[in-house]
């Protein structure tokens, strides 16, 4: 650019002279600069780098500054020119500048607007690839909440089934062990019943307090009935601990049910919202927090585990059930052969006691006739030993009158031969049946004790039959039946 207006050689344009001023004036702020272009955040990218052209406009706050030198010569003399004039010289340009500028300025606005022109194209391109792969992705998604609805119905159907065949099970085991309970409870009078046969037993007397088979059979039936009690107990047990089992089976079962059907519901909400909802916000942050907890091979492998768990528990109560249908079998069973086998025990055992008591009367009757007779013996032997007591009186009062017989009068004579044969006669009888009655006496005296003995032997088989007959038996004529023993009521 070249000046024009006057020459190199003019006086204002001469070397630049030190002004008389001692400061310097104050300098001129440097321009501020601010962007017309105010950038605007989209919501929910705030903290993204908006899009901003890379051409803007900027503003000059700065005046324009004057030219120290003239300041200072001004100062010294009067221009020899106006000011504005003076300006106007300054700020010429030639024609090929103006021709450049223009051409620059058609350029740049050719170039603005081309470049303009293919970033509304790519815009627009990118706008309908982004909304077209933000429907995809949100269909894909609306897909994958379908399919993951479908997936929780699966799991929540069989989950729901399974809770439904554990509780039918549950209910049937509690079923069993009230069974179990009645059953025990039954037991307690039969077993009072063998207990109370035993002690009553314990009350016979001398030989008849003996280790019959009434007894074994007795001892057996308490054992068994203790057996059969400890054994249900025992089952009892076990079928709590199998129900806690259970309930734990159960709480696992309704607690992921639960979680299903409030999972259900949030992914139906999620399945259902639009971009027309009105429950829709911003979230800021939140496709950066990750909280879950296990993935698709993990959730599902934990329901099953849980469908698993509760099969196992289902079995482990139908085998529990189907061993105390067998125990309440066979337990009525042999309750019952045992039952049937004390008292055909007791049968036996009276019969055998009362064909003993009845020999024992008749045996009593026949010593009573023996004891009859030896006492009416007796009572003959006394008479016939008195009988010869006078006769022996006679003979020997004719032996000691015959002895005062004077002198040669003393002869061993028939009559004096007789006599001393008869006194010696009778003597020997007396004797002989002083013997006799002394072992009448003594055969009285043993057939008094045996009528003794025998007494008391009737007294103890009649104490044993009251015993075993009307003690026993009588408690013994009923027994729980086959329902009762099963549990039934």
């Amino acid at each position: 650019m070249e000046f024009l207006g006057t020459t190199q050689t003019a006086s204002y344009c001469g070397p630049k002279k030190a002004c008389g001023f001692s400061a310097l004036p104050p300098a001129v702020p440097a321009p501020e600069i601010q962007e017309c272009y105010q950038p605007y955040y989209l919501p929910g990218y705030r903290y993204l780098n908006s899009w901003r052209p890379s051409l803007f406009y900027k503003i000059s706050n700065a005046q324009t500054c004057m030219d120290e030198g003239a300041m200072c010569r001004s100062a010294l003399r009067p221009p020899t020119i106006l000011p504005a004039l003076r300006s106007a010289l300054f700020c010429r340009y030639s024609p090929h500048d103006w021709d450049r500028s223009n051409e620059l300025q058609m350029r740049g606005a050719e170039a603005s607007r081309l470049w303009a022109s293919r970033l509304t194209g790519d815009s627009m391109r990118l706008m309908q690839d982004k909304d077209q792969l933000t429907r995809q992705m949100q269909e894909g998604t609306s897909r994958n909440l379908g399919q993951r609805l479908s997936d929780i119905g699966f799991w929540k159907s069989e989950l729901g089934y399974e809770l439904e065949r554990l509780l039918n099970e549950n209910r049937s085991l509690e079923t069993v062990k009230r069974r179990l309970e009645c059953v025990a409870k039954e037991l307690y009078c039969p077993l009072q019943v063998a207990l109370e046969c035993l002690y009553h037993r314990e009350k016979r007397i001398g030989i008849d307090l003996v280790h019959d088979n009434v007894e074994k059979n007795l001892i057996r039936e308490v054992d068994l009935l203790k057996c059969c009690q400890e054994q249900m107990r025992k089952l009892a047990q076990r079928i709590d601990i199998q129900m806690r089992d259970n309930r734990d089976a159960q709480h696992a079962l309704e607690r992921d049910l639960e979680d299903k059907t409030s999972a259900q519901f949030i992914d139906e909400k999620c399945f259902n919202l639009r971009n027309t909802s009105d429950c829709i916000s911003f979230f800021h942050g939140m496709e950066k927090v990750d909280g879950t907890i296990s993935v698709p091979e993990t959730w599902a492998k934990f329901s099953n585990d849980n469908i698993r768990h509760s099969q196992n528990m289902r079995a482990n109560s139908i085998r529990l059930r189907e061993e105390a249908e067998n125990l309440f079998e066979a337990l009525s069973d042999q309750m019952w052969k045992q039952f049937t086998h004390t008292n055909l025990a007791f049968s036996a055992r009276i019969s055998e006691v009362t064909d003993a008591k009845n020999k024992l009367q008749a045996q009593l009757a026949k010593t009573l006739q023996e004891i009859f007779q030896a006492e009416n013996t007796i009572m003959l032997l006394e008479r016939s030993i008195m009988a010869k007591e006078c006769p022996l009186k006679v003979a020997q009062t004719r032996l000691e009158c015959r002895t005062r017989r004077p002198n040669v009068e003393l002869c061993r004579d028939i009559p004096q031969f007789k006599l001393v044969n008869e006194v010696f006669t009778i003597d020997d009888t007396l004797q002989t049946l002083k013997l006799r009655l002394q072992e009448t006496k003594d055969t009285l005296q043993l057939l008094v004790m045996t009528k003794c003995r025998l007494e008391h032997e009737l007294a103890i088989k009649a104490n044993t039959l009251c015993i075993d007959k009307e003690k026993c038996m009588s408690m013994r004529k009923t027994f729980p039946c086959t329902p009762r023993l099963v549990g039934y009521t």
